[in-house]
Protein backbone atom coordinates (compact mmCIF):
# COMPACT_ATOMS: atom_id res chain seq x y z
CA UNK A 1 0.00 0.00 0.00
CA UNK A 2 1.13 3.59 -0.64
CA UNK A 3 1.99 6.02 2.13
CA UNK A 4 -1.11 8.07 1.30
CA UNK A 5 -3.31 5.15 2.37
CA UNK A 6 -1.86 5.49 5.85
CA UNK A 7 -1.55 9.22 6.47
CA UNK A 8 0.91 10.38 9.06
CA UNK A 9 -0.94 11.70 12.09
CA UNK A 10 0.82 14.93 13.09
CA UNK A 11 0.05 17.01 16.17
CA UNK A 12 1.24 20.63 16.02
CA UNK A 13 1.66 22.25 19.45
CA UNK A 14 1.70 26.05 19.46
CA UNK A 15 0.37 29.18 21.14
CA UNK A 16 -0.88 31.19 18.14
CA UNK A 17 -2.78 30.54 14.90
CA UNK A 18 -3.88 33.24 12.47
CA UNK A 19 -6.56 34.58 12.20
CA UNK A 20 -7.74 33.76 15.72
CA UNK A 21 -4.62 34.87 17.59
CA UNK A 22 -1.53 36.59 16.21
CA UNK A 23 1.27 38.51 17.89
CA UNK A 24 3.94 37.68 15.28
CA UNK A 25 4.93 35.57 12.31
CA UNK A 26 4.52 32.30 14.24
CA UNK A 27 0.74 32.58 13.80
CA UNK A 28 1.08 32.85 10.02
CA UNK A 29 3.23 29.71 9.94
CA UNK A 30 0.91 27.62 12.09
CA UNK A 31 -2.06 28.72 9.99
CA UNK A 32 -0.54 27.90 6.61
CA UNK A 33 1.70 24.87 7.21
CA UNK A 34 -0.96 22.33 8.35
CA UNK A 35 -3.16 22.66 5.23
CA UNK A 36 -0.03 22.33 3.07
CA UNK A 37 1.02 19.20 4.97
CA UNK A 38 -2.37 17.62 4.36
CA UNK A 39 -1.55 17.65 0.65
CA UNK A 40 1.56 15.60 1.42
CA UNK A 41 -0.14 12.70 3.13
CA UNK A 42 -0.36 14.10 6.67
CA UNK A 43 -3.42 14.17 8.89
CA UNK A 44 -2.81 17.25 11.02
CA UNK A 45 -4.34 18.39 14.27
CA UNK A 46 -3.36 21.36 16.44
CA UNK A 47 -3.06 21.74 20.22
CA UNK A 48 -3.33 25.23 21.71
CA UNK A 49 -3.97 26.85 25.10
CA UNK A 50 -7.56 27.89 25.73
CA UNK A 51 -6.94 31.61 25.35
CA UNK A 52 -10.22 33.54 24.92
CA UNK A 53 -9.51 34.12 21.21
CA UNK A 54 -9.40 30.38 20.60
CA UNK A 55 -12.37 29.55 22.82
CA UNK A 56 -14.51 32.12 20.97
CA UNK A 57 -13.23 31.42 17.47
CA UNK A 58 -12.98 27.64 17.05
CA UNK A 59 -15.96 26.11 15.26
CA UNK A 60 -18.09 23.27 16.63
CA UNK A 61 -16.33 22.78 20.00
CA UNK A 62 -16.84 19.44 21.69
CA UNK A 63 -15.50 17.80 24.85
CA UNK A 64 -12.81 15.14 24.41
CA UNK A 65 -12.06 14.39 28.03
CA UNK A 66 -11.88 15.85 31.53
CA UNK A 67 -8.36 15.98 32.96
CA UNK A 68 -7.30 16.04 36.61
CA UNK A 69 -6.64 19.39 38.29
CA UNK A 70 -3.01 20.31 37.73
CA UNK A 71 -0.55 23.21 37.61
CA UNK A 72 -2.89 25.42 39.63
CA UNK A 73 -5.86 24.87 37.35
CA UNK A 74 -8.92 23.60 39.22
CA UNK A 75 -10.69 22.58 36.00
CA UNK A 76 -9.04 21.23 32.87
CA UNK A 77 -10.98 20.02 29.87
CA UNK A 78 -9.53 18.94 26.54
CA UNK A 79 -11.80 20.30 23.83
CA UNK A 80 -11.93 19.63 20.09
CA UNK A 81 -13.13 21.77 17.18
CA UNK A 82 -12.18 23.15 13.77
CA UNK A 83 -10.35 26.23 12.57
CA UNK A 84 -12.63 28.63 10.69
CA UNK A 85 -12.07 28.73 6.93
CA UNK A 86 -9.48 25.93 6.71
CA UNK A 87 -11.33 23.37 8.85
CA UNK A 88 -8.07 22.11 10.38
CA UNK A 89 -8.92 20.16 13.57
CA UNK A 90 -7.84 21.81 16.81
CA UNK A 91 -7.63 20.64 20.40
CA UNK A 92 -7.75 23.46 22.91
CA UNK A 93 -7.17 23.27 26.64
CA UNK A 94 -10.05 24.73 28.61
CA UNK A 95 -8.40 25.80 31.87
CA UNK A 96 -9.87 29.18 32.88
CA UNK A 97 -7.61 29.61 35.91
CA UNK A 98 -4.59 29.71 33.61
CA UNK A 99 -5.82 31.00 30.27
CA UNK A 100 -8.98 33.06 30.65
CA UNK A 101 -7.31 36.49 30.66
CA UNK A 102 -8.06 39.44 28.42
CA UNK A 103 -5.37 41.17 26.39
CA UNK A 104 -1.95 39.82 25.51
CA UNK A 105 -1.66 36.00 25.82
CA UNK A 106 1.79 36.20 27.43
CA UNK A 107 1.99 39.48 29.36
CA UNK A 108 -0.11 41.28 31.96
CA UNK A 109 -1.34 44.85 31.47
CA UNK A 110 1.92 46.25 32.85
CA UNK A 111 3.80 44.57 30.01
CA UNK A 112 5.46 42.03 32.29
CA UNK A 113 5.13 38.27 31.70
CA UNK A 114 2.44 36.58 33.77
CA UNK A 115 3.89 35.24 37.02
CA UNK A 116 2.59 31.75 36.25
CA UNK A 117 3.70 31.42 32.60
CA UNK A 118 5.80 28.42 33.61
CA UNK A 119 2.59 26.63 34.62
CA UNK A 120 0.48 27.88 31.72
CA UNK A 121 2.87 26.46 29.15
CA UNK A 122 3.78 23.40 31.20
CA UNK A 123 0.12 22.43 30.90
CA UNK A 124 0.33 22.82 27.11
CA UNK A 125 3.30 20.42 26.96
CA UNK A 126 1.77 18.02 29.48
CA UNK A 127 -1.44 17.77 27.41
CA UNK A 128 0.61 16.95 24.31
CA UNK A 129 2.07 13.98 26.20
CA UNK A 130 -1.43 12.91 27.24
CA UNK A 131 -2.52 12.82 23.60
CA UNK A 132 0.54 10.68 22.85
CA UNK A 133 -0.58 8.45 25.70
CA UNK A 134 -4.00 8.00 24.09
CA UNK A 135 -6.33 10.32 26.03
CA UNK A 136 -8.28 10.83 22.80
CA UNK A 137 -9.46 7.28 22.18
CA UNK A 138 -10.10 8.00 18.47
CA UNK A 139 -6.82 9.68 17.48
CA UNK A 140 -3.21 9.31 18.54
CA UNK A 141 -0.31 11.16 16.83
CA UNK A 142 2.59 9.54 15.02
CA UNK A 143 4.51 12.84 15.19
CA UNK A 144 4.44 15.71 17.68
CA UNK A 145 5.71 18.98 16.19
CA UNK A 146 6.14 21.80 18.71
CA UNK A 147 6.78 25.45 17.95
CA UNK A 148 9.01 27.76 20.03
CA UNK A 149 9.58 27.74 23.77
CA UNK A 150 5.86 27.67 24.58
CA UNK A 151 5.79 24.05 23.36
CA UNK A 152 9.30 23.15 24.55
CA UNK A 153 8.28 21.26 27.67
CA UNK A 154 6.15 18.88 25.59
CA UNK A 155 9.34 17.04 24.66
CA UNK A 156 10.38 16.61 28.29
CA UNK A 157 6.95 15.17 29.18
CA UNK A 158 7.05 12.84 26.17
CA UNK A 159 10.57 11.72 27.11
CA UNK A 160 9.44 11.10 30.69
CA UNK A 161 6.56 9.02 29.33
CA UNK A 162 9.05 6.96 27.31
CA UNK A 163 11.18 6.40 30.42
CA UNK A 164 8.13 5.27 32.39
CA UNK A 165 6.81 2.88 29.75
CA UNK A 166 10.16 1.71 28.43
CA UNK A 167 9.12 2.27 24.81
CA UNK A 168 9.15 4.98 22.17
CA UNK A 169 5.75 5.54 20.58
CA UNK A 170 6.01 8.88 18.78
CA UNK A 171 8.47 10.88 16.68
CA UNK A 172 9.14 14.46 17.75
CA UNK A 173 10.15 17.68 15.97
CA UNK A 174 10.88 21.02 17.61
CA UNK A 175 10.93 24.19 15.51
CA UNK A 176 12.79 27.25 16.77
CA UNK A 177 11.31 30.41 15.34
CA UNK A 178 13.47 32.76 17.42
CA UNK A 179 16.34 31.76 19.72
CA UNK A 180 16.09 35.00 21.67
CA UNK A 181 12.81 33.93 23.31
CA UNK A 182 13.73 31.01 25.53
CA UNK A 183 11.12 30.59 28.26
CA UNK A 184 13.63 30.69 31.11
CA UNK A 185 12.34 30.49 34.69
CA UNK A 186 13.95 30.28 38.16
CA UNK A 187 15.14 26.79 39.07
CA UNK A 188 12.76 26.56 42.04
CA UNK A 189 9.74 26.25 39.68
CA UNK A 190 10.97 22.82 38.60
CA UNK A 191 9.29 21.26 41.63
CA UNK A 192 5.92 22.41 40.21
CA UNK A 193 6.38 20.77 36.81
CA UNK A 194 5.89 17.07 37.64
CA UNK A 195 9.03 15.97 35.78
CA UNK A 196 11.78 13.53 36.85
CA UNK A 197 14.36 15.35 38.95
CA UNK A 198 17.12 13.92 36.75
CA UNK A 199 16.02 16.33 34.00
CA UNK A 200 17.18 19.34 36.04
CA UNK A 201 20.82 19.27 34.99
CA UNK A 202 22.99 20.57 32.13
CA UNK A 203 22.19 17.39 30.19
CA UNK A 204 18.54 18.31 30.36
CA UNK A 205 16.53 21.49 30.84
CA UNK A 206 18.81 23.33 33.29
CA UNK A 207 20.37 26.46 31.75
CA UNK A 208 22.75 28.54 33.89
CA UNK A 209 20.77 27.86 37.04
CA UNK A 210 17.39 28.27 35.36
CA UNK A 211 14.75 26.04 33.82
CA UNK A 212 14.72 26.58 30.04
CA UNK A 213 11.72 25.46 28.02
CA UNK A 214 13.59 26.19 24.77
CA UNK A 215 16.48 23.98 25.86
CA UNK A 216 13.99 21.21 26.65
CA UNK A 217 12.97 21.20 23.00
CA UNK A 218 16.56 21.21 21.81
CA UNK A 219 17.58 18.44 24.17
CA UNK A 220 14.67 15.99 24.01
CA UNK A 221 13.17 16.28 20.50
CA UNK A 222 14.24 13.77 17.84
CA UNK A 223 14.83 16.53 15.29
CA UNK A 224 15.20 20.28 15.63
CA UNK A 225 14.39 22.67 12.80
CA UNK A 226 14.83 26.37 12.31
CA UNK A 227 12.92 28.52 9.89
CA UNK A 228 15.73 29.10 7.39
CA UNK A 229 18.95 27.30 6.40
CA UNK A 230 21.18 30.31 7.16
CA UNK A 231 19.67 30.72 10.64
CA UNK A 232 20.39 27.04 11.35
CA UNK A 233 24.07 27.81 10.78
CA UNK A 234 24.04 31.14 12.64
CA UNK A 235 22.62 29.78 15.92
CA UNK A 236 25.53 27.39 16.39
CA UNK A 237 28.00 30.19 17.20
CA UNK A 238 28.27 33.75 18.45
CA UNK A 239 25.52 36.07 19.57
CA UNK A 240 22.88 34.35 17.45
CA UNK A 241 23.19 31.27 19.66
CA UNK A 242 21.89 33.30 22.62
CA UNK A 243 24.05 31.26 25.00
CA UNK A 244 22.88 27.87 23.74
CA UNK A 245 25.62 27.32 21.16
CA UNK A 246 27.00 24.26 22.92
CA UNK A 247 23.63 22.52 22.96
CA UNK A 248 22.93 23.51 19.36
CA UNK A 249 26.28 22.17 18.16
CA UNK A 250 25.65 18.98 20.14
CA UNK A 251 22.44 18.50 18.13
CA UNK A 252 23.91 19.71 14.82
CA UNK A 253 23.47 16.33 13.13
CA UNK A 254 19.73 16.52 13.94
CA UNK A 255 19.37 20.22 13.07
CA UNK A 256 17.66 21.17 9.81
CA UNK A 257 16.92 24.61 8.34
CA UNK A 258 13.63 24.65 6.44
CA UNK A 259 12.60 28.00 5.02
CA UNK A 260 9.14 29.22 5.96
CA UNK A 261 6.64 29.83 3.22
CA UNK A 262 3.82 32.33 2.97
CA UNK A 263 0.14 31.90 2.30
CA UNK A 264 0.04 32.75 -1.39
CA UNK A 265 -3.76 32.66 -1.39
CA UNK A 266 -3.96 35.48 1.16
CA UNK A 267 -0.92 37.29 -0.24
CA UNK A 268 -1.41 37.44 -3.99
CA UNK A 269 -1.63 40.77 -5.86
CA UNK A 270 -3.52 39.05 -8.69
CA UNK A 271 -6.50 38.29 -6.46
CA UNK A 272 -6.10 40.41 -3.30
CA UNK A 273 -9.42 42.15 -2.61
CA UNK A 274 -7.89 44.41 0.06
CA UNK A 275 -5.91 46.53 -2.40
CA UNK A 276 -6.93 49.32 -4.78
CA UNK A 277 -6.28 47.34 -7.99
CA UNK A 278 -4.95 43.89 -8.81
CA UNK A 279 -1.78 43.38 -10.81
CA UNK A 280 0.82 40.79 -11.77
CA UNK A 281 4.33 40.73 -13.21
CA UNK A 282 3.10 40.99 -16.83
CA UNK A 283 0.77 43.93 -16.13
CA UNK A 284 1.84 46.44 -13.47
CA UNK A 285 -0.78 49.13 -14.10
CA UNK A 286 -2.57 48.13 -10.91
CA UNK A 287 0.64 48.67 -8.91
CA UNK A 288 0.67 52.33 -9.99
CA UNK A 289 -2.95 52.71 -8.89
CA UNK A 290 -2.11 51.14 -5.53
CA UNK A 291 0.80 53.54 -5.10
CA UNK A 292 -1.42 56.55 -5.74
CA UNK A 293 -4.13 55.20 -3.43
CA UNK A 294 -1.57 54.67 -0.65
CA UNK A 295 -0.24 58.21 -1.03
CA UNK A 296 -3.78 59.57 -0.75
CA UNK A 297 -4.66 57.36 2.22
CA UNK A 298 -1.51 58.24 4.16
CA UNK A 299 -1.51 61.94 3.32
CA UNK A 300 1.64 61.83 1.17
CA UNK A 301 2.17 64.08 -1.83
CA UNK A 302 1.26 62.40 -5.11
CA UNK A 303 4.69 62.09 -6.73
CA UNK A 304 6.10 59.33 -8.94
CA UNK A 305 9.69 60.44 -9.52
CA UNK A 306 11.15 58.94 -6.32
CA UNK A 307 10.55 55.67 -4.49
CA UNK A 308 8.08 55.13 -1.66
CA UNK A 309 9.76 53.20 1.14
CA UNK A 310 7.87 51.35 3.83
CA UNK A 311 8.34 49.67 7.20
CA UNK A 312 5.86 47.09 8.50
CA UNK A 313 7.34 45.73 11.69
CA UNK A 314 7.33 45.26 15.40
CA UNK A 315 9.31 48.11 16.97
CA UNK A 316 11.92 45.96 18.71
CA UNK A 317 15.70 46.09 19.02
CA UNK A 318 16.01 42.96 16.89
CA UNK A 319 14.49 44.77 13.91
CA UNK A 320 17.31 47.31 13.55
CA UNK A 321 14.89 50.20 13.12
CA UNK A 322 17.31 52.66 14.72
CA UNK A 323 19.04 52.54 11.31
CA UNK A 324 15.83 53.71 9.66
CA UNK A 325 15.45 56.51 12.22
CA UNK A 326 19.03 57.57 11.53
CA UNK A 327 18.47 57.42 7.78
CA UNK A 328 15.09 59.16 7.52
CA UNK A 329 16.53 62.61 6.94
CA UNK A 330 18.62 61.33 4.02
CA UNK A 331 15.61 59.56 2.46
CA UNK A 332 13.54 62.73 2.69
CA UNK A 333 16.37 64.93 1.38
CA UNK A 334 16.70 62.69 -1.68
CA UNK A 335 13.00 63.14 -2.37
CA UNK A 336 11.84 59.77 -1.12
CA UNK A 337 8.72 59.07 0.91
CA UNK A 338 8.21 56.56 3.69
CA UNK A 339 5.21 54.85 5.27
CA UNK A 340 5.75 53.26 8.69
CA UNK A 341 3.33 50.92 10.47
CA UNK A 342 3.97 49.05 13.70
CA UNK A 343 4.29 49.43 17.44
CA UNK A 344 6.51 48.39 20.30
CA UNK A 345 9.38 50.26 21.92
CA UNK A 346 8.13 53.66 22.97
CA UNK A 347 11.16 55.64 21.80
CA UNK A 348 10.72 54.31 18.27
CA UNK A 349 7.02 55.17 18.26
CA UNK A 350 7.90 58.70 19.36
CA UNK A 351 10.77 59.08 16.87
CA UNK A 352 8.72 57.98 13.87
CA UNK A 353 5.73 60.10 14.96
CA UNK A 354 7.98 63.15 15.28
CA UNK A 355 9.30 62.65 11.73
CA UNK A 356 5.73 62.46 10.42
CA UNK A 357 4.98 65.79 12.12
CA UNK A 358 8.18 67.38 10.78
CA UNK A 359 7.79 66.11 7.20
CA UNK A 360 4.10 66.05 6.27
CA UNK A 361 3.64 64.82 2.74
CA UNK A 362 6.81 62.73 2.86
CA UNK A 363 6.58 60.68 6.07
CA UNK A 364 3.43 58.90 7.28
CA UNK A 365 3.19 56.79 10.42
CA UNK A 366 0.49 54.55 11.84
CA UNK A 367 1.10 53.18 15.33
CA UNK A 368 -0.39 49.71 15.72
CA UNK A 369 -1.01 46.91 13.24
CA UNK A 370 -3.86 46.58 10.76
CA UNK A 371 -3.88 43.54 8.46
CA UNK A 372 -5.87 45.24 5.68
CA UNK A 373 -3.62 48.29 5.73
CA UNK A 374 -0.55 46.03 5.60
CA UNK A 375 -1.77 44.67 2.26
CA UNK A 376 -2.28 48.21 0.95
CA UNK A 377 1.20 49.26 2.10
CA UNK A 378 2.89 46.31 0.40
CA UNK A 379 0.94 46.91 -2.80
CA UNK A 380 1.56 50.66 -2.92
CA UNK A 381 5.22 50.91 -1.88
CA UNK A 382 8.38 50.50 -3.93
CA UNK A 383 10.90 49.38 -1.27
CA UNK A 384 10.38 47.65 2.07
CA UNK A 385 13.09 48.25 4.69
CA UNK A 386 14.10 45.25 6.83
CA UNK A 387 17.42 46.13 8.52
CA UNK A 388 17.17 43.43 11.22
CA UNK A 389 20.09 42.72 13.51
CA UNK A 390 19.07 39.08 13.12
CA UNK A 391 16.10 37.48 11.39
CA UNK A 392 15.39 33.74 11.76
CA UNK A 393 13.26 33.78 8.61
CA UNK A 394 11.15 36.85 8.10
CA UNK A 395 7.96 36.96 6.06
CA UNK A 396 7.60 40.60 5.10
CA UNK A 397 10.45 40.45 2.59
CA UNK A 398 8.54 37.65 0.83
CA UNK A 399 5.31 39.66 0.88
CA UNK A 400 7.26 42.60 -0.53
CA UNK A 401 8.74 40.57 -3.39
CA UNK A 402 5.37 39.10 -4.33
CA UNK A 403 3.84 42.59 -4.49
CA UNK A 404 6.67 44.10 -6.53
CA UNK A 405 8.05 45.99 -3.52
CA UNK A 406 11.80 45.41 -3.47
CA UNK A 407 13.18 44.28 -0.09
CA UNK A 408 16.17 46.15 1.36
CA UNK A 409 17.65 43.86 3.99
CA UNK A 410 20.56 43.14 6.28
CA UNK A 411 22.05 39.91 4.92
CA UNK A 412 21.28 37.59 7.85
CA UNK A 413 19.13 34.51 8.48
CA UNK A 414 16.14 34.06 6.23
CA UNK A 415 16.74 37.46 4.66
CA UNK A 416 19.98 36.12 3.18
CA UNK A 417 18.11 33.06 1.90
CA UNK A 418 15.33 35.00 0.16
CA UNK A 419 16.81 38.25 -1.22
CA UNK A 420 19.53 38.53 -3.89
CA UNK A 421 21.35 41.85 -4.02
CA UNK A 422 21.13 44.13 -7.05
CA UNK A 423 24.86 44.12 -7.64
CA UNK A 424 26.07 44.76 -11.18
CA UNK A 425 26.87 41.08 -11.61
CA UNK A 426 23.45 39.95 -10.39
CA UNK A 427 21.69 42.53 -12.55
CA UNK A 428 23.52 41.27 -15.62
CA UNK A 429 22.68 37.65 -14.76
CA UNK A 430 19.03 38.53 -14.00
CA UNK A 431 19.26 37.17 -10.44
CA UNK A 432 18.72 40.37 -8.45
CA UNK A 433 15.54 40.68 -6.35
CA UNK A 434 16.36 43.49 -3.89
CA UNK A 435 19.12 45.18 -1.93
CA UNK A 436 21.38 43.63 0.73
CA UNK A 437 23.88 45.21 3.12
CA UNK A 438 26.53 43.24 4.97
CA UNK A 439 27.47 45.21 8.08
CA UNK A 440 25.00 46.14 10.78
CA UNK A 441 25.78 49.86 10.79
CA UNK A 442 24.38 53.06 9.33
CA UNK A 443 27.01 53.46 6.61
CA UNK A 444 26.23 50.05 5.13
CA UNK A 445 22.47 50.62 5.41
CA UNK A 446 22.69 54.06 3.79
CA UNK A 447 24.75 52.68 0.92
CA UNK A 448 21.95 50.20 0.16
CA UNK A 449 19.37 53.01 0.29
CA UNK A 450 21.46 55.03 -2.18
CA UNK A 451 21.57 52.05 -4.54
CA UNK A 452 17.77 51.78 -4.30
CA UNK A 453 17.41 55.41 -5.38
CA UNK A 454 19.91 54.88 -8.21
CA UNK A 455 18.14 51.79 -9.53
CA UNK A 456 14.75 53.53 -9.34
CA UNK A 457 16.07 56.14 -11.76
CA UNK A 458 16.79 53.32 -14.25
CA UNK A 459 13.21 52.15 -14.57
CA UNK A 460 13.99 49.48 -17.16
CA UNK A 461 16.39 47.76 -14.75
CA UNK A 462 14.04 48.40 -11.81
CA UNK A 463 11.19 46.62 -13.55
CA UNK A 464 13.39 43.62 -14.32
CA UNK A 465 14.29 43.25 -10.63
CA UNK A 466 10.68 43.81 -9.65
CA UNK A 467 9.38 41.10 -11.99
CA UNK A 468 12.12 38.67 -10.97
CA UNK A 469 11.03 38.96 -7.33
CA UNK A 470 7.35 38.58 -8.19
CA UNK A 471 8.08 35.29 -9.97
CA UNK A 472 9.78 33.73 -6.93
CA UNK A 473 8.06 30.75 -5.36
CA UNK A 474 7.38 31.44 -1.69
CA UNK A 475 4.44 29.08 -1.18
CA UNK A 476 4.42 26.33 1.43
CA UNK A 477 4.51 23.43 -1.03
CA UNK A 478 8.28 22.87 -0.98
CA UNK A 479 8.62 23.41 2.77
CA UNK A 480 5.71 21.07 3.50
CA UNK A 481 7.37 18.32 1.44
CA UNK A 482 10.59 18.73 3.44
CA UNK A 483 8.71 18.54 6.75
CA UNK A 484 6.74 15.49 5.60
CA UNK A 485 9.99 13.76 4.57
CA UNK A 486 11.48 14.58 7.98
CA UNK A 487 8.43 13.14 9.74
CA UNK A 488 8.74 9.89 7.80
CA UNK A 489 12.39 9.56 8.82
CA UNK A 490 11.54 9.60 12.53
CA UNK A 491 8.15 7.87 12.56
CA UNK A 492 8.25 4.98 15.00
CA UNK A 493 8.36 1.74 13.05
CA UNK A 494 9.35 3.49 9.82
Amino acid sequence: MSENQFPLKVLHVCSEIFPLLKTGGLADVTAALPPALEKDGCEVRMLVPGFPEFVKGIDSPDLVTELPAKFGARRIRLMYGKMPATGVPVYYIDAPDLYDRTGNPYNAFDGQPYHDNHLRFALLGWCAARLVEGFDYFWRPDIVHGHDWHAGLAFAYIKALEWNTGKRTVGTVFTVHNMAYQGNFPAHVFSELDLPFSMLNPDGIEFYGQVSYLKSGFYYADKVTTVSPTYAREIQHGEQSCGLGGVVRQRSSDLVGILNGVDTHAWNPKTDDRIEANFHERSMTGKKKCRLALQKEMGLSEQKDNPVFCVVSRFAAQKGLHLVVEGLNAIVERGGQIVVMGNGEHWLEEAFTRFAQDFPGQVAVRIGYDEDRAHRIFAGSDVILIPSRYEPCGLVQMYGSLYGTLPLVHRVGGLADTVTDSSLENLVENRATGFCFEHFDYSSFDSAVQRAFALYERQKDWKKVQKRGMKLSFGWERSAKLYAALYRQIKVGA
